[in-house]
């Protein structure tokens, strides 16, 4: 059985279940920044992340993005389990944060093991419950929060996710993430370096306050 499967789902999934996953699914590994995919592509298989950050993404027309949530080690798409269980093509695009490893599920076990095993039926009804929280706050962030506080919790969460209290992304990378101008990212930085939260380095930003 891989190792990394071991670790990241056994204290979700029985035994037996981690060894058809193990006998059934195959690893693929991936960089950072890697477009893993795209909106409007088919989906065959399911992913269950090893170790590594991906960050799930939505396009509009004008191909502006907006983040939607970030997924971890032990986490899987939401939003692929309803394509899949659909048999629609993916409304989502998903990219690498760092590099990391997934094992990929073919579609067709999905409702088996749903039937087949509890523990697999809970934890696509937690990924669905614990996905929709995050697309809600994100929705409640752009309805609710002034941009200043968005872009810092948007900091503060990435730091959480990499495990580091540095951030590599440029201004403009920060800006299209969160679906803004280069200028007003760069603007709000400098305000929450002078509030003391921020530092502000050479092609990085330090988080000083969580």
């Amino acid at each position: 059985m891989n190792q990394l499967l071991q670790e990241s789902y056994s204290y979700l999934f029985e035994a037996p279940l981690l060894e058809e996953i193990s006998s059934v699914g195959f690893s693929k590994k991936f960089g950072a920044d890697e477009v893993l995919m795209e909106i409007g592509e088919t989906i065959k298989f399911m992913p269950l992340l090893l170790n590594g950050a991906i960050k799930i993404m939505r396009e509009d027309e004008n191909g502006d993005e907006l983040l939607l949530y970030f997924l971890e080690r032990g986490d899987t798409c939401a939003m692929t389990l309803t394509c899949c269980l659909g048999n629609n093509k993916s409304k989502i695009q998903a990219v690498s944060e760092t590099e990391g490893e997934l094992i990929m599920i073919p579609i067709e076990k999905m409702e088996d093991w749903v039937v087949k095993y509890k523990s697999w039926r809970n934890f696509v009804f937690e990924s669905y419950n614990t996905r929709l929280m995050e697309m809600l706050e994100a929705i409640d962030n752009l309805a609710f929060m002034k941009m200043d506080e968005r872009l810092y919790k948007f900091l503060t969460d990435k730091a959480k996710v990499l495990g580091t209290t540095e951030i590599s992304n440029t201004h403009q990378e920060i800006a299209t993430e969160m679906h803004t101008s280069r200028v007003v990212v760069s603007r709000l930085l400098k305000t929450l370096e002078h509030e003391g939260k921020i530092k502000l380095n050479r092609n990085k930003i330090e988080i000083l306050q969580f």
